[in-house]
């Protein structure tokens, strides 16, 4: 590896004389520009940036003023030269790369600000790859690599935000600090790693390589939080470059901020609630801990919201609501009726925002529209000394998938029941039970080590809200009982059953299948295989 040089230590403030800029997103950039120039700092720049800046009468240079080549190439090849690299990269207080910058004819640069060809909104729009090859920006990054390395001289800015950062450190000191230089060269190292991850993860789609050699994830701050899932734990919220719809891209209309652990519970919500098409039926979920714990669809978001509570009122307590159509004032009244952390639609009316605006404490979040739950995607989980990385589980049943395996053949409001189960199950931690009837969940089961256990607990709450909502019975009788796996012995089928449930929907595939499919045939219980699985941990 290359030895450190005996340099001498970098100065803590340095003046800024001339400014090297070209960027894509000109946002802000000519009031910028006449800031730097007002304080008397030099300006250069390429194309389209050094016309906007001249355009706003101010004086600039062109890059290949300084270099003596003209851009070439359509413009790929401009800032790739000694004299621009020689002018970020030079140790000005080093005797030898003085020497090298006066003999040349180099110039020091002390301010750049670039921001990178637009890769990843390219690829967002649905760019071709030829499209998307073009907008891989090559002098971009290595001007910033090599300002950032030379930071001890250099302030180098990638966003309008930093630029204004230096902007008002010059006008407040008349210098930059090195303390601020070595926080600007972070920030650059981590932009241009990002735009790299974002170009490897397109290309490795592009040929279809679902396993690269190399993979990268990157994300932009959102939010940091008091704490993670536990107090003494740290945490901070990311975003993507193009993020998923859902509450990455959420407006927080009112309440304190958001915790590790809403965010988590908000993201299960409308991902869950997704499933349902607004177009067809207003749905409404409720989350505690990642699992739901009521869901329902209606005529009308009033209805479903009152049909999920009534699955499990006591665990809704501090829950998270999710809806799956704009928001209005009818389904707020009732939604403020009990302690809730946050609610999140897609939009809400006035009135509803105007009602929540009374519970202080209530956080909600407007997305802009729901998530697509059938798009392609991945989905990654830590390991120790590494990570996981699959496709979203974008599975989906329609009754032709399902193969019914017992003597009785289902009524067509069992398949429905069947099929809104499973869709439910799929948001529910393995192992995984529900019980659900006419479009609502009856009883939920999650995250036991055993699925009779599931079905146990599923069977339990079903009994217990048909106690609360004064019933004269379950809400499991008459209902379909979804497993996200198949019954590796028929006892958890055989709870279901003695819980009221008719119809059993499960993938299938044990070595026990026709055991449980006898104790079904036995029980009267009409069931259907999948043949997929939806484990969720």
């Amino acid at each position: 590896m290359p030895a450190a040089p005996d340099f001498p230590p970098a100065p803590d403030r340095l003046p800024v004389r001339r400014a090297l800029i070209s960027v894509s997103d000109k946002t802000g950039l000519v009031e910028a520009a006449r800031t730097l120039a007002e304080m008397g700092v030099e300006l250069v720049s390429t194309g389209g940036t050094r016309t906007a800046i001249a355009a706003a009468g101010l004086a600039v240079k062109d890059v290949s003023d300084l270099t003596g080549f003209p851009e070439m190439m359509d413009g790929r090849v401009k800032t790739l030269h000694p004299v621009v690299h020689g002018g970020l990269l030079g140790v000005r207080d080093a005797p030898a790369h003085a020497a090298a910058m006066a003999e040349h004819g180099i110039g020091g640069i002390d301010l750049v600000y670039v921001n990178l060809y637009p890769f990843e909104k390219t690829v967002a729009a649905g760019g071709d790859f030829a499209s998307a090859i073009e907008n891989i920006d090559i002098g971009g990054p290595a001007m910033i690599r090599s300002a950032a390395k030379n930071h001890g001289y250099v302030a180098v800015c990638t966003e309008l935000e930093d630029l204004r950062e230096v902007l008002a450190e010059l006008a407040a000191e008349g210098t930059t600090s090195l303390v601020l230089r070595k926080a600007l060269a972070a920030r650059a190292y981590a932009r241009t790693a990002a735009y790299d991850s974002a170009i490897s993860t397109w290309f490795a789609r592009a040929l279809g390589e679902t396993a690269p050699r190399r993979r990268t994830f990157s994300g932009k701050l959102a939010q940091t939080m008091r704490y993670g899932e536990n107090p003494h734990q740290a945490a901070a919220f990311y975003v993507e470059e193009s993020p998923r719809t859902g509450v990455a891209t959420a407006r927080q209309m009112q309440g304190k901020a958001l915790s590790y652990n809403n965010i988590a519970d908000t993201d299960a919500a409308i991902e869950l609630v997704a499933e349902f098409d607004p177009t067809k039926s207003a749905a409404v979920a409720i989350i505690k801990h990642a699992n739901p714990c009521g869901v329902a669809l209606g005529a009308d978001l009033k209805t479903a919201y009152g049909r999920a509570l009534q699955c499990d009122p006591v665990s809704a307590f501090g829950g998270i609501v999710a809806v799956n159509r704009r928001l209005d004032a009818a389904a707020a009244k009732e939604i403020i009726k009990i302690f809730t952390e946050v609610v999140v639609a897609p939009e809400a009316d006035e009135d509803a925002i105007a009602l929540f605006a009374k519970k202080k404490d209530l956080r909600l979040l407007l997305t802009g529209g729901m998530p697509d739950p059938l798009a392609p995607g991945e989905v990654f989980k830590q390991v120790a000394g590494g990570f996981l990385v699959q496709s979203r589980d974008a599975s989906r049943l329609t009754a032709a998938d399902l193969k019914i395996v017992t003597k009785r053949q289902p009524t067509p409001q069992e398949v429905e029941d069947m099929l809104f189960a499973f869709t439910v199950a799929k948001h529910v931690k393995s192992n995984a039970i529900v019980f659900a009837r006419d479009g609502q969940t009856a009883g939920i089961g999650a995250g036991q080590m055993n699925r009779r256990d599931s079905a146990r607990i599923a069977a339990l709450r079903a009994g217990e809200a048909a106690e609360q909502a004064g019933l004269p019975e379950s809400l499991a009788r008459g209902s379909a009982c979804a497993s996200e796996a198949f019954f590796p012995f028929a006892d958890g089928l055989i709870q279901a059953a003695e819980a009221g449930a008719t119809a059993v929907i499960q993938p299938g595939g044990s070595i026990r299948d026709e055991e449980v499919i006898a104790a079904a045939d036995a029980a009267g219980v009409t069931m259907a295989f999948t043949g997929v699985r939806v484990f969720r941990h």
